[in-house]
């Protein structure tokens, strides 16, 4: 396979081959282009016009009546959680879901939710929606919380870029809304799952009351999101929006390139084919990697300090992801660059040979082995998440 949708560009041999995430992209020629060119206005007063095409745009893509830009998935989330819980609220959402995770528990001390985690019960990333009737309840006291939302993800980033189906997705979002749940649906890779199944973006959202999409990941924008819904909602979402400090002026500049990163969602199967080459190197050199279904590929290893550390020094950036090594393939990367990564990383027997069994015994204890190796070769400590 050798796509050609980005000119291949030559890198130095020693240059690291980046695999952290598919938000680490540079923006492409014609973005740089449109972003220079766009015409812009006063989003705050009375709406930028290239920021309100790129809503328009999306909203109709994702089968909603109104979408409103805003600066990260993050806030997306945060605005379609504030608009549906109040204080007293619980929430429910696939364990490891990136509003329980990732958002810095924005979802309890702003948006005032109390979050429940669900099981995968119907799969990685997925629950069933046996799972939703049996934790939504039914009436309580007075004093006893609400459970009042449904948050899904599609793809599930922490459980490999899952791909949940349109059929599965709308019998889960029924049940909830059987329940007298609402739905959000944080489809910041929805673009993925959409190309992984061969159906648009909107059969992926039937039954959601919100859903949040990203344009900087894995479509190469340099910045931004949008969460979509009712019109009333839309209206709500930008009184939240000015309330967290994500009004922009001539929001046009950004939004400029999102709609150049729009035109960019069928070469995402790309970014598939060189995880799944990526995924079946890795097994043929022992490592233990699931088949991805996106662009997402998950290591398991014992020693997850000692192995990111030794990615890192061999030239290959990954992230570590619920205790497994993260590598996700992007838009900047070739095939070389897999084949590369593939040579430095080499066989699952230099992961026992590159990590000593225990401490030097020139080094006196000062914590956990594999933390003080990551501190070293990195300088700091390990993160514990990737994010997105």
């Amino acid at each position: 396979m050798r796509p050609t949708s980005r000119a291949r560009r030559a890198k130095p041999e020693s240059a690291p081959v980046d695999l952290r995430s598919d938000t680490v992209t540079q923006p492409t020629k014609q973005m740089r282009a449109a972003m220079a060119a766009a015409e812009v206005g006063d989003d705050v007063l009375d709406r930028d016009p290239t920021m309100r095409a790129l809503e328009e745009r999306v909203a109709g893509l994702l089968g909603a009546a109104d979408a409103l830009w805003t600066p990260s998935g993050s806030m997306g989330n945060l605005i379609a959680l504030m608009a549906h819980l109040t204080r007293g609220d619980a929430f429910l959402a696939p364990a490891g879901s990136h509003v329980l995770e990732a958002e810095l528990g924005t979802a309890a001390w702003l948006a005032g939710g109390m979050p429940r985690p669900l099981e995968h019960d119907g799969g990685p990333g997925k629950i069933t929606p046996d799972a939703v009737r049996r934790a939504a309840g039914g009436p309580g006291a007075y004093y006893t919380m609400r459970t009042s939302l449904l948050c899904l993800e599609n793809t599930h980033n922490a459980a490999g870029g899952t791909v949940t189906a349109p059929e599965e997705h709308a019998a889960v979002a029924a049940a909830a809304r059987a329940a007298g749940l609402s739905v959000h649906l944080d489809g910041a890779r929805l673009w993925h799952a959409a190309v992984a199944l061969g159906v648009p973006p909107g059969a992926l959202t039937v039954g959601a009351d919100t859903v949040q999409v990203c344009l900087s990941k894995g479509l190469g924008a340099p910045v931004g999101s949008l969460v979509a819904g009712s019109a009333e909602f839309t209206e709500e979402a930008r009184r939240l929006r000015k309330m967290l400090g994500g009004g922009v002026r001539q929001g046009g500049v950004l939004a400029a390139a999102g709609l150049v990163a729009l035109d960019r969602v069928d070469r995402l199967a790309e970014d598939h084919e060189r995880a799944r080459v990526l995924a079946e190197g890795l097994r043929e050199r022992g490592w233990q990697v699931a088949d991805p279904e996106t662009n997402i590929v998950l290591i398991g290893v014992a020693d997850l300090a000692g192995t990111l550390a030794r990615f890192e020094e061999s030239g290959v950036r990954v992230a570590p992801m619920g205790g497994k090594v993260r590598l996700m393939t992007h838009a900047d990367l070739t095939d070389d660059d897999i084949d590369t990564a593939l040579d430095r990383i080499g066989p699952v027997e230099r992961e026992r040979e590159a990590v000593p069994p225990h401490p030097a015994p020139t080094a006196p204890p000062t914590g956990p082995r594999s933390l003080r190796r990551t501190a070293g070769a990195a300088g700091r400590a390990p993160a514990r998440r990737a994010g997105r």
